[in-house]
């Protein structure tokens, strides 16, 4: 019977109104979403192959037919639902947490699969009395794993966040994994050829390599296009629901690669970029857009299938129930082998790491099949080129797994976590979590007393519920055991992952600012906050300064701009990188006051004063640092600095203006329509000011030149000439300049900074003023020392010949310089640095 299109319409909104019912259903009976829509769709399915085949029902006969012709197919399944699925689940995944259980997911993903398809069609080879690439072919149809219903258990009982992590990352690749086993496989079959196990491996290596690289590759390019139409909301969101589709179908069908490797791979793309590409209130929105979607596909893609169950059921007899319960058996035992054999080795060879064991009870338990395999099954009853006893035994064999393992493993699973203590707190989180709400209520009992007395409730009602707040703060507080629970090192790391979190939120704040940050700005910045929070988690205390300090050190593309700039005279990719670290530094410095406050005001009264002072030290010490870098960039660039800094604040302005004219039209005092006026007026200045400003990366040079003690007495026109062979050199603390026994081949004039090496078994120290390497030059020696910065620092880079061209036309420089050095050597020379009573090194004093 062939389905009209508003007959498929309708069954389709009839499905999503069933699908609706579904959450509050699930959620009173207690039980899996998932297990609930597959038990409406079986029982959908058997109700309409029952009134088809009765008399006496013409009045259902068209809802029956329609629902048993429904116009879908296993390639529909795959190509309209998968996408989505994949998509969202790799875009609802932390990336820089998931980086860590790398090594965890593929073997989940990868070898589990590999195992799994081996293992089920051994057990089956024996007693199905079909070839063995058959038997294999169906180990790969059920090796596919579906995270919704496991991942749905874990949200609501509130399960460990690093568990549902490890399921959800599984299962990305999981599917891609089976699916390619699966078609070189079937392909065989279908072709009567032998499969080789050297060429299925690079098949197989093939299309998860390339499938990576192309969803990579078309995902950046589409934030490339989503970074450059910033302001139609519309038009990004629409872009994000292309890219999927786009990955997919060029993948599968152009470059023969795997299609859900690559959307994966994009949704990863788009998790870890995305952030920093959209604005955060279209961010949100686009999360909660792609989790209705996925609502909605998720649901009718398994519908759909579990109404196929009784068609692929048909037939079945007492032998195909005990090959699906040795398929069953077998599937739990590879599985079970994977994570309790080789999951331990992953942690011994710190690849991963470790699992606690009720983790690996959980996963192996909760290795439920779905719509997936489902799809596949019915891509093997539908192949004209397979005989009919093949489809008979993987149709039902298939089918019948999925059942059991929704019946038997997702109806236990929630008991389950539950009996291994899954779903309880961290003695970490228990511990802040009876601190807080001691103290939250406290101040809430405070608050809700001053508001019952303006709203002018009776004395009586506000002693009673003040009083109860005031009780239950009271019952907290005995029940806290803050203090015993947590070590000074446990509650340091608890307060560096609050700062990280925090510095990030402050981030995302000022993303919200248009036009304040460029992009890259914006995705370095919450890179490292986000590394800071890992930092923190894995590290403690080093883990998050060195996270910190990274932030500062110039980037690799900065050291190429800088190379372009020394020796090719390339100036353009140098004044960008420098734009760009002016930015990065400035905000970094509004965040970090941000910090300082926050520290003061909320951590405090959570923490305690010790722990707020250490975390205040760590932060000062920070503040330190960025206050150093940013000082020494405007010493040479104090015009550019003070016009950015200028022009970040006017942007702070607006932003705050537009939300003052957004309160009054809330407040009904002004009309939209002058809201609009207003609000218009407000981008045409920012349009202004979004213009970026540029600045003359030499401009200035000759005037540091003429500082110089050593150039006393040489004349204007000299240095002028000097100057434009002169290139811009900064270095971070801890980065070397010169090492010992190297030729010299640059002088560098030293504008900013301190600059260490030891000679002669005492401290060498250099600051302003000092030309390092002339003397060695002069002398036609190689480097006595390896000199080190200390600070951020700032110089001037002269090239050897330039530098030895000059002093042979005035022979002076040469004689100051020389006398500068007989000095040092001897003592007699003022240090021109100070060592503060913490070891910190300071310039002196003039």
């Amino acid at each position: 019977m062939e389905t009209g299109l508003a007959a498929t319409l309708l069954t389709l909104a009839f499905l999503l109104l069933l699908a609706s019912l579904v959450q509050p259903f699930a959620k009173k009976l207690k039980i899996s979403e998932t297990v609930l829509i597959a038990v409406i769709g079986i029982t959908l399915g058997v109700c309409a192959s029952l009134v088809t085949n009765s008399l006496g029902m013409d009045l259902f006969e068209g809802a029956a037919e329609t629902l048993i012709s429904f116009p879908i197919n296993s390639e529909g399944f795959l190509l309209i639902f998968l996408p989505i699925l994949v998509f969202q689940g790799a875009m609802g995944i932390d990336v820089r947490s998931l980086a860590h259980e790398t090594a965890t997911v593929l073997l989940l993903a990868v070898v589990a699969v590999v195992v799994s398809t081996a293992t089920i069609g051994l057990a089956l080879y024996p007693f199905a009395r079909e070839p063995l690439i058959v038997c294999l072919l169906l180990g790969a149809i059920v090796a596919t794993t579906d995270p919704s219903a496991v991942s749905g258990i874990f949200r609501e009982i509130g399960a460990a966040s690093r568990l549902t992590r490890l399921v959800e990352g599984e299962a990305l690749l999981n599917d891609a994994a089976a699916i390619a086993i699966f078609t070189i496989l079937l392909s065989a079959i279908t072709a009567h050829h032998q499969v080789h196990l050297d060429e299925a491996v690079i098949d197989f290596l093939e299309e998860f390599g390339g499938g990576l690289i192309v969803g990579f590759a078309v995902a950046r390019l589409f934030l490339l296009v989503i970074a450059g139409m910033s302001g139609f909301p519309a038009a990004e969101i629409s872009l994000t629901l292309v890219l999927p589709y786009a990955v997919y179908i060029l993948c599968d069908d152009m470059f023969g690669f795997s299609g859900v490797v690559a959307t994966a791979a994009a949704g990863l793309t788009v998790s870890g970029y995305g952030p920093s590409t959209f604005k955060p209130q279209v961010w949100r929105f686009l999360n909660q857009l792609w989790e209705q979607l996925v609502f909605w596909a998720g649901s009718l893609l398994f519908m759909l299938a579990s109404m196929l169950v009784p068609r692929l059921l048909m037939g079945m007899t007492r032998w195909d129930f005990l090959l699906i319960l040795i398929a069953s058996l077998a599937g739990l035992v590879a599985r079970a082998a994977v994570i309790f054999g080789l999951l331990p080795l992953l942690s011994l060879t710190h690849l991963a790491p470790p699992v606690p064991t009720p983790f690996k009870v959980t996963m192996a338990w909760g290795g439920l099949r779905g719509a997936i395999t489902l799809a596949l099954a019915l891509a093997v009853t539908e192949n004209p080129h397979i005989n009919a006893n093949i489809t008979h035994f993987v149709g039902i064999v298939a089918t019948g797994f999925v059942l059991v393992t929704l019946l038997v493993n997702g109806t236990t699973l929630r008991s389950l976590v539950i009996w291994l203590k899954l779903d309880r707190l961290s003695p970490i989180d228990e511990a802040m979590r009876n601190q807080i709400i001691a103290i939250g209520l406290g101040e809430i009992a405070q608050k809700v007393e001053i508001l019952s007395n303006e709203l002018g409730f009776s004395p009586r009602t506000t002693t009673g519920v003040v009083g109860a707040i005031e009780r239950r703060a009271e019952k907290e507080k005995a029940a806290n055991k803050f203090e015993d629970l947590l070590t000074d090192r446990n509650r340091v790391t608890v307060a560096l992952i609050t700062i990280a979190n925090q510095e990030r939120s402050l981030l995302l704040d000022l993303f919200r600012v248009q036009g304040l940050a460029t992009r890259r700005v914006m995705e370095t910045l919450l890179r490292t906050a986000e590394a800071m929070v890992d930092g923190a988690r894995l590290e403690g205390r080093y883990g998050y300064v060195r996270a910190r300090k990274k932030r500062l050190r110039p980037t690799f593309r900065f050291q190429l701009a800088q190379f372009l700039h020394q020796y090719f005279h390339i100036d353009g990719p140098l004044m960008y990188c420098m734009m760009e670290r002016f930015e990065m530094l400035i905000l970094t410095h509004l965040v970090s006051t941000s910090l300082m406050r926050f520290v003061r005001r909320r951590m405090e009264p959570t923490l305690g004063r010790r722990m707020t002072e250490i975390v205040s030290e760590v932060l000062g010490r920070q503040r330190k640092m960025i206050d150093d870098a940013l000082e020494a960039m405007r010493l040479h660039y104090a015009g550019y600095a003070e016009a950015l800094e200028s022009r970040i604040l006017r942007l702070i302005a607006l932003r705050l203006e537009d939300e003052e004219y957004v309160t009054l039209e809330k407040e009904n005092l002004i009309s939209h329509e002058l809201y609009r006026e207003l609000h218009r007026t407000i981008d045409q200045t920012r349009a202004r000011l979004e213009v970026p400003l540029r600045f003359n990366l030499r401009s200035g040079i000759e005037q540091r030149l003429r500082a110089f003690p050593a150039f006393n007495g040489v004349p204007d026109a000299a240095l002028h000439a000097l100057a434009s062979k002169v290139s811009i050199c900064f270095l971070s603390p801890g980065e070397i300049l010169i090492r010992k026994h190297h030729r010299i081949k640059t002088v560098y004039a030293l504008v900013a900074g301190v600059l260490e090496g030891h000679l002669d078994g005492q401290d060498l120290w250099l600051g302003a003023g000092d030309l390092v390497g002339a003397a060695s030059l002069l002398r036609g020696e190689r480097a006595l020392t390896t000199l080190h910065s200390l600070q951020f620092s700032h110089l001037l880079a002269i090239p050897g010949k330039a530098f030895e061209e000059l002093i042979t036309k005035y022979p002076i420089i040469k004689r100051q310089i020389l006398s500068r050095s007989h000095k040092r050597r001897d003592g007699l020379l003022t240090p021109i640095v100070l060592v503060t009573a913490d070891g910190t090194v300071v310039p002196a004093p003039v």
